[in-house]
């Protein structure tokens, strides 16, 4: 099964890209060129960063620092969670040992 791929136009920092995606995927993909203009344009207006090219690195570098701290932060919950369901395993399992030596 094959799905045809459509030219998706863009525009960042007020140039346009054509880029080819799924049409499936097409909301996700207009979604992350805004998210990605909205950054850009956001640096640009800082006025430190001067030129296109540094602009996109300093977003793409802002970007993927807030996804490695997002996926650090979901890891330690997943760890704390864990943790949390195992002491009350444990103290289930007490629980039910005391109870089942109180019938004997």
């Amino acid at each position: 099964m094959s799905s045809k791929r459509n030219a998706v136009a863009v525009t960042i920092l007020g140039k346009e890209y054509r880029i080819g995606c799924e049409p499936e995927d097409e909301e996700a993909l207009l979604k992350a060129a805004r998210f990605l203009d909205a950054s850009m344009k956001e640096i640009r207006g800082t006025g430190k960063v001067i030129g296109t090219d540094r602009i996109a690195v300093m977003a793409a570098l802002n970007i993927a620092h807030e996804l490695l701290a997002r996926e650090h932060n979901a890891d330690t919950a997943a760890s704390t969670a864990n943790k949390r369901i195992r002491a009350l395993r444990e103290r289930i399992e007490v629980a039910l040992n005391d109870s089942a030596q109180l019938e004997l």
